[in-house]
């Protein structure tokens, strides 16, 4: 039985190197010198740790890293959980409340799914931009609220749900919002927080249209402001590794301490792999 479990040990640990092999080199890159990180010669680790990467990524004024990991804390606090609430209000009126429209809706849902985020980009651009949404936080929130994925997991576990729990609801007086409010939402809390995680994730992660509506600096997400660095002429490496280094640290610290959570939702969620 110990060598059974020694086994496993070992073979968890090989297939585990490849996954931990971009982590080591994100911080031996951000630890060394620009002299060091720029040398033909390899080294597993910096002969003399510095920390001057970590100086220059939030000393330089032209990039405002600081305020761009606040942006883009502020959006994905705000999005991750507005989003999921609003999933979770539709797959339960999808699932609950009988009208003769549900159908017809989801099926609409599940339809967007299939358009190519491209094709309803600049549409959407045009939209937030007549309203006057650039260089707005709303204007980068508002367009990632809706998840039609999130939707549909939503609405198969309230298809699930124990019809004898909402007869005890309505007997006690409770309609569709305090059958949802009292009963649905407080025991889908698994799933509503390993969706919760997974959306903080994508818009933490966010490029493209933090890219064309923040155009103030003053708006930069913390993946925007990393990749104005690649854009001048010269590349100060050990900063832009230290700032990539900063920008996971809270997506891997959410994953350490939430990762239960994220099993359990899948479980509970039905996908199957």
């Amino acid at each position: 039985m110990r060598k059974r479990h020694l086994g496993s040990y070992a073979a968890a640990v090989v297939f585990a190197v490849p996954f931990l092999l971009p982590f080591y080199l994100l911080i031996r890159n951000a630890l060394m010198t620009r002299r060091e990180l720029g040398s033909l010669d390899w080294q597993w680790w910096p002969e003399e740790i510095s920390f001057q990467g970590f100086a220059d990524a939030f000393g330089n004024e032209a990039v405002p890293l600081a305020n761009a990991l606040w942006n883009s804390t502020l959006i994905a606090a705000i999005s991750a959980p507005l989003s999921t609430l609003l999933a979770s209000m539709a797959g339960y009126a999808l699932a609950r409340i009988p009208v003769a429209a549900s159908k017809p809706v989801f099926y609409f849902i599940i339809a967007t799914m299939m358009v190519p985020g491209a094709a309803t980009f600049i549409p959407t651009f045009v939209v937030v931009g007549s309203m006057g949404g650039v260089n707005t936080l709303w204007g980068l929130i508002a367009p990632g609220l809706f998840s039609a994925f999130a939707v549909l997991l939503f609405r198969g576990f309230y298809l699930r749900f124990p019809r004898e729990l909402e007869d005890a609801g309505r007997v006690d007086g409770l309609g569709f919002l305090g059958l949802y409010a009292r009963l649905a939402l407080p025991n889908s809390g698994a799933l509503f927080a390993s969706l919760g995680i997974l959306s903080f994730i994508e818009h933490w992660n966010a490029f493209l249209w933090p890219l064309v509506i923040g155009q103030d600096p003053e708006y930069w997400t913390v993946q925007v402001a990393l990749s104005t660095n690649l854009n001048q002429q010269a590349v100060n490496l050990p900063a832009l590794f230290a700032g990539a280094l900063v920008a996971i640290l809270p997506l891997v610290a959410l994953f350490l301490i939430a990762q239960r959570w994220i099993v359990r939702g899948v479980l509970l969620s039905g996908i199957k792999g």
